[in-house]
């Protein structure tokens, strides 16, 4: 049962002052004796002084004070199942309010409060600032923070995720702003930086130890639970929420940004220093800028790097969203490689696409030369199976179509007129017709139209009816050859003589 702070301290002068017993005290202010027993117990007065009846639990109490000792967190429903099997008998409630007074109290702890050199440590951390929608993707705003333990100045970027990318970024962004690194950098357990922990047994991500080695940086994890290690970059995000973030407007996330360096040069770094609120954090900074590592001439590459397979159409996928190839790349692996303001993708070494970067969800991103040269490759693919099926149907067509290219003429056209005539009017009359035109020195599609128009008239045959095939090559470019139809009739003849027999 809890009680309110008025009614504790009336019990605690009634036992201690007016020595009334504990059912005196439980009757008069209308609780129940087991909560005057535990408030008088908290108050460290032995079992035997609190007048308190003897009880099932009092022979169980030694082996209970002593499992409580080895393990202080221990349930109480836990230890009442453990006392039962030692032969309790007593009710569980009842148990759990003569336990809570034996229970060690845990000792606060003291810390010591962490000064650090000029130079020598900063610390880092992410913080979410919920979810912005960019088109049709939302995505997750962090602030990435950067401290500097001695002069508390304060770095701040908001990247669209905490990958590793932008984890490095953010370092990469803190160091160039500062002209200079600090020799330790203090941070939770991110995966990021540690990818297992076992005691003080740590095994780090191998790519930020590459990073830390490149910008001659010590990683430090805290410990696990102890917050205060890295209190000051806890701090500081809370600093940023209240003074910068609380009720601020931004168009997007580069308006943001924008905004933030101006706050961390500005309002950030003109504050009081803690340790002395004479003089500002930027004028402690400029004590602390000298005793920072030196930027390494050789820098990390932190660009996002990711392999794609290319599938039928030409387009790699990443981040959500679709970024055009070349046609002649599809069914290949390519490299990605992403900075926050473009994408490139690379076949080796060589660049073959780049595109500005887009965080939007299934947007297509497309280099219009990508587009045109994919167009004009399936026309001429056409063409050219147009252009087989023709010669295949009719040989003499070649001699038609080298004669037209000599001329100047249109290539696509004249297969294109050419293959509707083969559709209908078949593949020897076609023949015959393009015959006649080369004949006359007209290797155009009209003359041979006409000719195909007065042969079927001199026959006196109807005008041939087109007929509508589907759009597959399969069934578009087979060339059927008429055959010669005797074989039937003598069929047909064979068949009156049996009948006459």
């Amino acid at each position: 049962m809890a009680i309110d702070k008025q009614t504790r301290a009336e019990i605690l002068r009634l036992f201690f002052a007016e020595k009334w017993k504990i059912g005196t005290i439980a009757r008069q202010l209308g609780v129940h004796h087991n909560t005057v027993d535990r408030i008088v117990a908290e108050a460290g007065v032995p079992l035997q002084l609190r007048g308190r009846k003897p009880s099932k639990l009092d022979p169980f109490l030694p082996f209970i004070r002593e499992t409580l000792a080895a393990w202080p967190k221990l349930p109480s429903s836990r230890l009442y199942q453990m006392a039962c099997e030692r032969g309790y008998r007593g009710s569980q409630s009842h148990f759990r309010n003569l336990i809570a007074a034996e229970r060690p109290r845990p000792v606060a702890e003291a810390y010591l409060r962490l000064d650090a050199l000029p130079g020598e440590q900063g610390q880092v951390d992410w913080a979410h600032f919920g979810k912005v929608k960019i088109g049709r993707a939302e995505r997750s705003l962090m602030g990435f923070v950067m401290v500097l333990s001695y002069s508390r100045r304060v770095f701040l970027r908001f990247y669209l995720n905490a990958g590793m990318e932008n984890f490095l970024r953010g370092h990469v962004e803190a160091f160039e702003a500062w002209q200079g690194v600090p020799r330790e950098l203090w941070y939770d357990n991110l995966k990021s930086v540690v990818l297992e922990r076992r005691g003080p047994l740590i095994h780090f991500n191998e790519r930020f130890l590459d990073f830390a080695g490149d910008y001659r940086f010590q990683p430090k994890p805290v410990a696990i639970a102890r917050g205060n290690e890295k209190g000051r970059v806890e701090r500081a995000i809370r600093y940023v929420r209240d003074n910068f973030f609380a009720a601020r407007e931004w168009r997007d996330i580069d308006d943001l940004n924008a905004q933030a360096r101006e706050w961390r040069d500005g309002i950030a770094a003109d504050r009081p220093w803690p340790d002395d609120r004479s003089i500002s954090v930027r004028e402690a900074f400029e004590k602390e800028r000298g005793a920072l590592l030196a930027l390494p001439d050789d820098r990390s590459p932190v660009d996002e790097r990711v392999e794609v397979r290319i599938g039928k159409t030409p387009y790699a996928r990443f981040d959500l969203n679709d970024y055009s190839v070349p046609h002649t790349h599809v069914r290949r692996t390519l490299t990605m490689v992403a900075t926050l303001e473009e994408v490139r993708i690379l076949d080796g070494v060589d660049v073959i696409a780049s595109h500005p970067r887009s965080f939007d969800r299934a947007a297509r991103v497309e280099n219009p030369e990508h587009i045109e040269e994919l167009v004009r490759h399936k026309r001429r693919a056409r063409r050219l199976r147009g252009q087989s099926r023709l010669v295949q149907a009719a040989p003499n067509s070649e001699r038609l179509l080298a004669e037209t290219a000599r001329r100047g003429g249109y290539m696509g056209a004249t297969v294109a007129a050419l293959l509707r005539l083969l559709d209908q009017f078949g593949a020897a009359e076609l023949e015959a017709a393009i015959d006649e035109a080369l004949k006359r020195d007209v290797p155009h599609p009209n003359a041979v139209r006409l000719s195909l128009t007065r042969r079927r008239e001199q026959r006196d045959r109807p005008p041939s009816i087109p007929v509508d095939l589907p759009d597959d090559p399969k069934v578009r470019d087979i060339a059927v050859r008429d055959h010669d139809l005797g074989g039937y009739d003598g069929l047909a003849g064979h068949d009156e003589e049996d009948s006459e027999e």
